[in-house]
């Protein structure tokens, strides 16, 4: 069997369509959209060119911070901050290509692109025959004679996490090839802040239930206390690393802030803002002692009305702010984060409070 299959987005179909006035299509069956069933993932041995187009090798591992207990994704601040939808990598060595393309022979050979036989992999990588790129000017790719067997490098090739995403199709070009030791000088090749950027979704930030006083309920007209013990809150490091590139990012995310919201408008926030700094050990707020019940917190809520039935959802969110650093002294921030707990908070209509 020989053929290609299209990845198409309805977004890209209708661009394709207006940029060609007429019907978008690709070489061989175009109608069949799924493709060819067979390993995804990790390499097979053949290199990684079985694996989807999907599935990044950046390796990504947490080098600082608590990895245990309940932990979620930080959301960014920025709703119009995205990480990158596409870049490229090395997937495959001249060896490894040959093998490929002589035993199997149905893989991505680009985000939207899939080839179907042998003979395709065969006519460009080894007998020099030149292709198409799904780029914008449906530019030339050149053949290879031999797959560049003997010579040191990598066949390199696009990735895109979601390619639903419009975007994803700015990596156009299909698989190239690239010198040992070095990174393409292509738009949309990888950098330390394309890994800095991966790693972003991949951080995770403990799940931290905050102190109260009076616990269990509050009174009406009476400040509620909150605080963080110093240590509750520490800076979380992932490293991402690419391999066979050199290439490697650590994004960092530190705690900085606790906004409350006390989940109902019947109530104040201390301060006023709602916005309760880190302090410099690591702590939030000030923790409630005796005698504190008619001063005002530093960090902290006063419910005005009392709860009917339903409790209020006192919502806590931590703002982290990130940053990343990596090869050769690259660095730079990334848009604050936030993780956000809620917690039920019951109110009372009692007008006193034990000292």
């Amino acid at each position: 069997m020989r053929g290609r299959t299209s990845h198409w987005t309805p977004v890209a179909v209708a661009a394709l369509v207006l940029w060609s006035g007429g019907t978008a299509h690709a070489d061989g069956p175009a109608d069949n959209t799924t493709p060819p069933t067979g390993p995804s993932g990790n390499s097979d041995g053949n290199g990684n060119i079985n694996a989807s187009a999907t599935q990044s090798q950046i390796k990504v591992r947490q080098v600082k911070g608590p990895t245990t207990g309940k932990r979620g994704n930080i959301t960014s601040v920025d709703p119009n901050w995205e990480p990158p939808a596409c870049w490229y990598e090395p997937v495959m060595t001249p060896e490894q290509l040959k093998r490929f393309s002589e035993t199997n022979g149905n893989g991505d050979v680009g985000v939207h692109e899939t080839w179907i036989g042998k003979g395709l992999w065969t006519d460009h990588y080894r007998d020099e025959k030149p292709e198409k790129n799904f780029d914008d000017t449906w530019s030339t790719a050149p053949g290879y004679k031999d797959y560049n067997t003997g010579k040191k490098g990598y066949f390199w090739r696009s990735v895109a996490p979601d390619d639903t995403d419009p975007k994803s199709w700015d990596c156009g070009r299909i698989m190239f090839w690239q010198d040992g030791n070095t990174v393409p000088q292509v738009p949309n090749a990888p950098t330390p802040k394309t890994l800095a950027e991966y790693a972003y979704n991949q951080v995770k930030i403990p799940d931290t239930k905050i102190e109260l006083k009076p616990e269990g309920k509050s009174t009406v007209n009476l400040p509620t206390w909150i605080w963080l013990d110093k240590g509750t809150f520490q800076d979380v490091t992932v490293r991402a690393e690419l391999p066979n590139t050199n290439l490697w990012a650590e994004t960092t995310a530190k705690p900085v802030a606790l906004h409350l919201e006390p989940g109902t408008e019947d109530a104040s926030t201390f301060p006023a803002s709602g916005e309760c700094k880190i302090n410099d050990d690591g702590s939030i707020g000030t923790p409630y002692k005796k005698g504190d019940a008619d001063r005002t917190p530093p960090c902290g809520i006063e419910y005005l009305r009392a709860t009917s039935g339903a409790p209020y959802q006192l919502k806590a969110s931590i703002t982290w702010q990130i940053s990343w650093e990596g090869t050769g002294g690259a660095k730079g921030d990334l848009p604050d984060g936030t993780f956000e707990t809620t917690q039920d908070m019951n109110v009372q209509e009692i007008q006193s409070i034990n000292r």
